[in-house]
């Protein structure tokens, strides 16, 4: 549930955002990466998203139904526009990203159109931060966390912060953390772990800003490490490490996406904790690799076959 986006994915590979000659149109947002990305794994997928009533809106319920993902349930908002995204690709360290998210459809989510969806028959929800910063949205991602847990559905919050999406990053910090006890699992990188944590300090140890986020949710925090991997820290005070995979990346949007789908394909097909992780390591590890978000989400056999030549789970 959340976001959605045409990205303009720069075909200049290397080139400095200004001097970009052309655009690759691909499809984007990550609730909708996250859809897209555990249908081509296999499972069974809804998205919950708003577009506009545009030729964009168009483009991305086109690339969604030939996915298989299921559409019925997006709804369509008359006098909103559905969101784009330019990006740059700058190996190995640079990918700027320019949001155009001005009177988007996507925040303009109501609680009707989650009682429209099957969010209660539904094995697992997630919502991102992103639909947490601004209503109607709000609101209704709230209520559908509550929602699903009322109905044993299991809920992941991808914090997935975007600072220029939110006028305070402190508004960001409170609105997260209020929303955690809704939540069974919260997924971030570092910087997003400090941000929904209110951890100013960048010398003090990140796991402090994990441990009060484990507060909040009912059952654990998914640190993404990038490079190093991934760390599940639990309620009852274990950590579950899963060591990455080592690859070469030519572009790192969209790898978290491709991570939560992979620890939650693990996670559904009942698998422990850092079994579920390495799965994520290796969709994510897949991704980075190619350019693209949704476009670029592996299948199951691609992810099976990329494990066993790197040695395994």
């Amino acid at each position: 549930m959340g976001r959605s986006s045409i990205d303009l994915y720069s075909n200049d590979v290397g080139a400095p955002f200004e001097a970009i000659t052309s655009f690759a149109a691909l499809v984007g947002g990550c609730p909708t990466n996250i859809s897209v990305g555990t249908r081509r794994l296999g499972l069974r997928s809804a998205l919950l998203t708003g577009v506009g009533q545009d030729r964009v809106g168009d483009f991305i319920m086109h690339f969604l139904r030939r996915e298989g993902v299921e559409t019925k349930y997006i709804p369509i908002k008359p006098g909103h526009r559905t969101s784009a995204v330019l990006l740059g690709i700058q190996p190995p360290d640079n990918f700027p990203l320019i949001y155009y998210r001005d009177n988007n459809a996507d925040i303009e989510l109501t609680i009707d159109d989650v009682l429209a969806a099957p969010v209660a028959d539904s094995r697992l929800l997630l919502i991102s931060g992103t639909g947490l910063s601004q209503e109607p949205s709000r609101s209704a991602t709230q209520f559908a966390a509550e929602l699903a847990h009322a109905n044993g559905t299991e809920v992941i919050l991808d914090i997935d912060y975007r600072p220029d999406q939110w006028h305070d990053a402190r508004a960001f910090g409170i609105t997260t953390r209020v929303t955690l006890p809704l939540a069974d699992m919260a997924i971030g990188t570092e910087d997003e772990i400090r941000a929904a944590a209110g951890l100013d300090d960048p010398t003090e140890d990140p796991e402090v800003a994990v441990g009060r986020l484990l507060e909040g949710v009912r059952k654990a925090v998914v640190f993404k490490r990038g490079a190093g991997g991934a760390s599940v820290y639990t309620k009852d005070g274990a950590v579950h490490h899963a060591p990455p995979f080592h690859i070469e990346v030519l572009n790192v949007l969209g790898a978290g996406d491709a991570f939560a789908s992979g620890f939650i394909y693990g996670l559904l097909q009942g698998w422990d904790w850092a079994r579920a992780a390495r799965m994520g390591n290796a969709t994510g590890a897949i991704v980075v690799t190619r350019q693209g978000c949704a476009n670029a989400m592996p299948t199951l056999d691609e992810t099976r076959a990329f494990v066993e030549g790197k040695g395994g789970f």
